[in-house]
């Protein structure tokens, strides 16, 4: 009757006094059942589990894929638009819990003049995010606006245009705002920004030779709603963002070589040097 063999090299490598005749297919030491991990053929030891899966290929679930491919460049997807909806319908959310939200982010003329104790000019961008709480059609059919005017003029200037212009447009609307409404009037709403994105399309598409009926319509209808009374909507937030637009898109569309970068960011600058100025005028209207 034969016998194993009763050697060290027959006990496990991490448990001496456990004797066995089981060798990991990867290394080759002896192990114990404890130390075993099956693996497709035979067993292999806890270092070399290891090993194997620091070395494994990291696997990506579907939805980190998806939005991975959407968040490429070359992806050909307005991701910004999808990245401010998001973000903006987020905010909305935590407006309808009790935090104070709304009354943080709204924005109105008294917190862009010092002399009033209410200086809070960060207000004159974030307003872009805050909407009606009693009137879910009023974030719905801004982030349905954005969504069209983004699909069509992100991919056309490009991802990082596409930020600049909404955020100086949302910058611009609060610019009117402070100039041409009543400065205790608080105001709400992406709209001013969407106007601003209206401007710099019915720019682009009409210096570039495309059909602009359809355009000046939708804006034309949109614009004179504001003057309606009894809408409650802040005109004053369109106007400043339409021709703020206008002015990004006369930057955008004179500059779009590649030798004309450095002129382009010049013309941004410009812009917002003139908003600067108007916010400066404006405060001066009530001291």
């Amino acid at each position: 009757m034969s016998t194993f063999p009763t050697g060290r090299e027959n006990f496990c490598y991490r448990h001496p006094d456990r004797q066995s005749f089981v060798l990991c297919q990867r290394c080759g030491r002896t192990i114990c059942a404890e130390c075993q991990t099956q693996a497709p053929v035979g067993v292999i030891c806890p270092e070399c589990m290891r090993e194997q899966r620091a070395s494994a290929p990291r696997v990506k679930s579907a939805a980190a894929s998806r939005f991975s491919s959407v968040m490429r460049k070359d992806s050909g997807h307005p991701a910004v638009t999808y990245v401010i909806i998001a973000l903006t319908l987020v905010v909305f959310v935590l407006q309808l819990l009790p935090l104070g939200v709304t009354d943080a982010l709204l924005y109105a003329g008294v917190y862009s003049i010092p002399e009033l104790g209410h200086f809070e000019p960060w207000r004159m961008l974030t307003v872009a995010l805050v909407h009606s709480k009693s009137f879910i059609l009023h974030v719905a059919l801004n982030m349905y606006t954005l969504w069209i005017f983004g699909r069509m003029i992100e991919p056309m200037i490009g991802r990082w245009r596409f930020a600049t212009l909404y955020i100086i447009t949302a910058f611009g609307s609060s610019v009117g705002v402070l100039l041409l409404d009543n400065p205790l009037q608080p105001v709400v709403g992406a709209s001013g920004a969407i106007f601003g994105l209206m401007g710099a399309t019915l720019v682009i598409v009409h210096r570039l030779g495309g059909n602009m009926t359809g355009l000046l319509v939708l804006v034309g209808i949109n614009l004179v709603i504001g003057f309606i009374p009894g809408t409650n909507i802040a005109w004053q937030a369109h106007l400043g963002g339409l021709i703020t637009g206008a002015l990004l898109g006369l930057v955008f569309v004179g500059t779009r070589k590649r030798r004309q970068q450095g002129l382009q960011k010049l013309g941004i600058a410009g812009v917002v040097v003139l908003l600067l100025v108007l916010t400066v005028v404006g405060t001066l209207l009530y001291v």
